[in-house]
């Protein structure tokens, strides 16, 4: 079907997204990294940039590049030592294709799902996201697939694209591929297969529309596509998908539209991210602040800093969800904690720029940074969790 045919709407309002690319659109079947495609995203990329808006790309390729790097003596097997092997020597000629495409320095940060199922190193590596982002860096992630054993088999650079977008607190996940949009079935073997403009949920039904991938470079397909869907959902992330190969599609998303599937999320960013934070589990730990510190918190989109801490009690790690009380005892506010308790005791009432010389090192200004923060019922008045 003609990408004309496919319904144009506009993408939700967004400030910084997450952008996945995958090896169908950065090489060719047996062939090394070309800009055929990547050029029209590398400019879609640059004119976000301009306008104020940032964009986190997560890149396929690596292992393509590779290939392409030893052509006659690249092993052809699907043996997983060899594909490791691939993907380091190809990592350098994937990140040098991004850099000459773009006007800013690009960074290069490489994950493993590891990575970001440990709350140190998930905050690890979303503080260098972040820093990257204010210095005004283009990262470009990837999986680490010279190590990310189950990763690598799989292929998911989809599924990892959705948790980066949950890790950055990205508004929007571009999804970046072959096909132009989500099919009622596959477009190449059934002709009467018609485009989805958009999906609300992902039902089984939705889910049974999804088929394997459609090349020969590339590990995922659509089904990876839905699952990451379904992951940035969960984080009221919505995911747009569309054709990379198909240049009008790609210069439509620089006028906030989409040619293309939406998945909805069922709720916003924020919604999902305080339900989380005020329903989840809490280490046993509390901190203390005083009326000051109250007043920020509740009453508005404030971090808790060192200076309004009184004390700190029980115990807690470095990432852990803690609980914020006032001088009373009552419940103020719920977030993670950017210091474990031995830290957090140590910097109680102290200014922030006194942290690296009373712990030796920073994790940041703040003890819990407002992303990582919700407000209790009780003190945040007319917002509910809904």
């Amino acid at each position: 079907m003609s990408p004309a045919a496919i319904a144009t709407q506009a993408l939700p309002s967004w400030r910084r997204a997450v952008l996945k690319v995958g090896s169908n659109l950065l090489a060719a079947d047996g062939g090394g990294l070309t800009a055929r495609y990547a050029e029209a995203i590398a400019a879609f990329i640059s004119a976000s940039r301009a306008s104020g808006r940032q964009v986190v790309l997560v890149s396929s390729g690596a292992v393509a590049a590779g290939r392409a790097q030893l052509r006659a003596h690249a092993p052809s097997g699907g043996d997983l030592a060899a594909r490791q092997a691939l993907a380091a020597l190809g990592q350098a000629p994937m990140i040098a294709l991004w850099q000459s495409l773009s006007p800013r320095p690009v960074a290069q940060v490489l994950l493993t799902h590891d990575d970001l199922r440990n709350r140190r190193r998930y905050l690890n590596a979303r503080a260098t996201l972040r820093e990257l982002l204010a210095l005004d860096v283009l990262p470009v992630v990837n999986e680490n697939d010279t190590v990310a054993v189950d990763e690598l088999k799989l292929g998911d650079n989809d599924n990892l694209a959705a948790i980066v977008a949950a890790l950055v607190d990205a508004d929007l996940l571009l999804i970046a591929s072959d096909i132009d949009a989500l099919y009622s079935a596959d477009p190449r073997r059934d002709s009467g297969a018609v485009p989805i403009a958009r999906v609300d949920a992902l039902t089984p039904e939705v889910l049974a529309m999804a088929g394997g991938s459609g090349s020969a470079v590339g590990t995922g397909g659509m089904h990876t596509k839905l699952e990451a869907a379904a992951k940035a959902a969960a984080a009221g992330i919505p995911t747009a998908l569309f054709s990379g190969r198909e240049q009008a599609a790609v210069g439509l998303l620089g006028q906030n539209q989409l040619r293309g599937t939406l998945f909805a999320s069922g709720r916003s960013r924020m919604q999902a991210r305080k339900y989380w934070l005020r329903h989840a589990p809490a280490a046993p730990g509390r901190i203390h602040v005083d009326a000051g510190a109250v007043r920020a918190l509740v009453g508005g989109r404030a971090s808790l800093l060192p200076g309004g801490v009184l004390e700190v009690s029980g115990d807690f790690h470095r990432g852990d969800l803690v609980e914020i009380v006032d001088d009373a005892g009552r419940h103020v506010a719920r977030g993670l904690s950017q210091y474990g308790f031995a830290e957090a005791r140590r910097l109680a009432g102290k200014h922030s720029r006194e942290i690296e010389s009373l712990l030796g090192y920073s994790y940041g200004a703040e003890i819990v940074h407002r992303d990582d923060l919700a407000a209790v019922a009780d003190f945040e008045t007319g917002e509910s969790d809904a």
